[in-house]
């Protein structure tokens, strides 16, 4: 009768379509239950993020260490992390309490382009967090950044980017399709065992607000769940796909109307 437990570690977002708000949606509608540990305020809308402040170092680590003094975790997703200093309070709780299945959404840019990792940071997660990390899910402007290329996202290229990104410390990767040029979203997993490519049919819909914290918390709770790393990239990307088609079951009365609003997926 044992409920497994997911531990979020990521950004508030007041219009609950992404960060800790949608995590904890995914999780518990997953059959997992769900703990937080909030890196940065955002004031955001369907429009996207107009502000970030992040939390202090002391107050990150007060929040973990309170709760895994406490607790048991089965699975971490990680999203948003902001600055040096909260990688480098994540990077000293995950290795103090040996935490499993760490899935690293590897948050640099909101989908508006608000920048929501200091630059420094980016080296700092790399070189500290990657080789912690079960997998890394980075989407392909996230990957063309850490790796300083300009791939398409065509599917032949998934080996080679993920060697670029195993160079870096990652132990496997998920390069997801969302951004790419075929004709569907293929997202590609890449491990020790080799390649493995899961695709569904592109949903036209306005939404993509979030798609990325769905998918990689999915996949930790899958994880958390006890299942292989191939089957719960395959669940998480098929729950996410399934959400992504009823993008327009939930109607919101917005101040203007605009053909371009985003409607949450939950």
């Amino acid at each position: 009768m044992y409920t497994p437990t997911v531990l979020t570690i990521a950004g508030f977002d007041p219009y609950g379509g992404a960060g800790i708000q949608i995590d904890l949606k995914t999780i518990h509608v997953l059959g997992a239950y769900a703990f937080t540990a909030t890196t940065a305020i955002t004031a955001q809308n369907s429009q996207g993020v107009t502000g970030l402040e992040a939390v202090s170092p002391e107050m990150l680590h007060l929040q973990l260490s309170t709760l895994l003094k406490d607790i048991r975790v089965d699975a971490v997703k990680i999203g948003m992390l902001a600055t040096t200093s909260l990688i480098e309070v994540v990077v000293e709780v995950l290795k103090k309490y040996n935490l499993p299945n760490i899935v690293l959404d590897p948050v640099m840019i909101s989908s508006s382009g608000k920048p929501l990792l200091e630059l420094d940071a980016i080296e700092m997660m790399v070189k500290e967090l990657f080789p912690l990390c079960a997998l890394i899910t980075p989407n392909l402007m996230e990957t063309n950044t850490l790796l300083g290329t300009n791939y398409q996202g065509k599917k032949e290229e998934s080996l080679e980017m993920a060697e670029g990104l195993f160079s870096l410390g990652a132990n496997a990767v998920l390069l997801k399709g969302g951004h790419g040029c075929e004709e569907e979203a293929v997202d590609c997993l890449v491990d020790a065992s080799g390649v493995a490519c899961f695709s569904t049919p592109r949903v036209e819909t306005t939404h993509t607000h979030g798609t990325g914290c769905i998918l990689s918390s999915a996949i930790a709770t899958q994880l958390a769940h006890h299942k292989s790393l191939k089957t719960s990239v395959q669940e998480a990307k098929n729950f996410l796909y399934g959400k992504m088609q009823r993008t327009n079951a939930l109607h919101l009365q917005y101040v203007t109307d605009s053909a371009t609003k985003k409607e949450p997926i939950f």
